[in-house]
């Protein structure tokens, strides 16, 4: 009989050690002693040179990825008669490594910062290859970034346009630029996530499209290359893709009586699974399916197939990362009078990754130091911060011999997990550590309480 206070979706498992192979990344296995091993390293041995918490990230696996879908891409595009360019997006999750990794596998990068933009320059990239995106950029970001030469600016609002255009003028420059629109068309998913409403801060309605593009290309100064889209994230379906390339390609066709549209972008969020009834199109899937719903929209309108550009972030990094645990207090706690939650606490929490309680988002949960013939039992994976909502796994199912001291594997925790990280009550944001062929570093330092101090004015020297 199902646990009544576990969701509908969430049976209970015949193996709780079991891994679901689409949540875990590829590397990720079960040694013979029964201990999960990433990249040939066990949990253990992670925890005992780093200790908890810690993010772990599957190299390969990466690498793997960002080199998949720019093939995918490539080969599809040039099936229909085009060209791809994909960026890697990232707001996911971006540091040194991270940036040489997917830039050596053949992507560009998005950026949405100064701050961003630092780490990837740093990374020794390119700055032709990136791609600058926000809603609000300073003069001191746009100014670097038209000085340093990078690739496109996406034009998020009217006022932006004198903004780039005069700093171009000042560096000397041609800088290209995108426009990014609001379709209309939304993702089905959070509220917050769902991006190209016409009612949030992105973007220029599509209506008023043709008049900013006018107003784009009477500045000497900018090169305009096409129209940007971004229906939102987490998206398991093509449809929104197809509805969005539509109504933008009707203004692209007359943009292209005006002068050259040579790209159109199509965003990302590509969604990946984090739980085991979650099924993502694979990367193959989605390439084919928007290299044939852009080759359909220019055949009907009899216009060129235009190099399409996409930005996946979550696809790439968000299944290659877990995040390991140590278990601390466990409370069975009385619902009713027919019915107990247990409540397993780690030594992480909503500091590390504030998606549950930011989106609901939901999260899957193993033991990562062994594994156990206890029946499962119904848990809620909780942190240590106080704060009720303090919830990093909503309902899974555990060994119900769950104990302090066991460590706790969250998996797919790679995008928005230390991207989103906080101090909140002072906790120091955890190390990220690269694991490959049976050896770990440290890609990202972990902070301290010495370093928390180090920023506050009333601690003497």
């Amino acid at each position: 009989m199902p646990n009544p206070l576990a969701p509908a979706w969430l049976l209970e498992p015949d193996d709780a050690n079991a891994l679901a192979p689409a949540v875990w990344s590829q590397n990720s296995t079960r040694s013979a002693a029964g201990e999960l091993e990433i990249a040939g390293v066990s949990a253990s041995s992670v925890v005992q040179q780093f200790g908890t918490p810690v993010y772990v990230v599957d190299e390969a696996d990466v690498r793997a990825r960002a080199q998949g879908i720019r093939e995918a891409f490539d080969r599809e595009f040039a099936r229909v008669g085009s060209a791809a360019k994909v960026y890697y997006a990232g707001k996911a999750f971006l540091s040194i490594e991270v940036a040489r990794w997917v830039t050596a596998a053949g992507l560009d990068i998005d950026v949405a910062s100064g701050g961003e933009m630092a780490v990837a320059l740093a990374a020794g990239v390119d700055a032709a290859r990136l791609g600058f995106h926000g809603n609000n950029k300073s003069l001191a970001e746009i100014d670097r970034a038209v000085a340093l030469g990078v690739g496109t600016i996406v034009i998020d609002s009217i006022a932006e346009i004198a903004r780039v255009a005069e700093a171009a003028a000042r560096h000397g420059r041609s800088q290209r630029v995108r426009l990014r629109i609001n379709s209309g068309v939304h993702a089905s998913t959070h509220d917050y996530l769902a991006t190209a409403r016409e009612d949030q801060k992105f973007g220029i309605p599509l209506a008023d499209a043709l008049a900013v593009v006018a107003q784009i290309r009477a500045e000497s100064s900018l090169d305009f290359v096409g129209l940007h889209s971004h229906i939102g994230s987490q998206i398991f379906e093509s449809d929104g893709f197809a509805e969005a390339a539509r109504r933008l390609f009707a203004v692209h066709a007359q943009l292209l009586e005006g002068g050259s549209v040579p790209e159109l972008n199509l965003g990302g969020g590509f969604g990946i699974a984090y739980t085991s009834i979650d099924h993502p199109l694979d990367t193959d899937d989605i390439a084919r399916r928007l290299a044939d719903i852009v080759a359909q929209g220019a055949a009907e309108l009899g216009i060129p197939v235009p190099v399409v550009a996409v930005e996946p972030g979550r696809s790439i990094i968000g299944p290659s990362t877990t995040t390991l645990y140590t278990v601390g207090t466990i409370k069975d706690v009385r619902v009713d009078e027919s019915h107990t939650r247990k409540y397993v606490s780690v030594d992480g929490g909503m500091s590390d990754n504030i998606r549950p309680a930011l989106y609901g988002a939901d999260y899957s949960a193993r033991l990562a130091n062994r594994v156990s013939n206890a029946a499962p039992a119904l848990v809620r994976v909780v942190g240590k911060h106080c704060e009720s909502g303090d919830i990093l796994v909503h309902a899974e199912y555990l060994p119900g011999d769950v104990q302090a001291g066991d460590v706790l594997a969250i998996p797919a925790t790679g995008a928005y997990g230390w991207a989103l990280a906080s101090n909140y009550n002072y906790v120091g944001r955890p190390p990220v550590v690269a694991v490959k062929d049976g050896a770990a570093r440290i890609i990202v330092r972990g902070e301290t309480e010495q370093d928390l101090l180090s920023r506050d004015a009333g601690v003497r020297a």
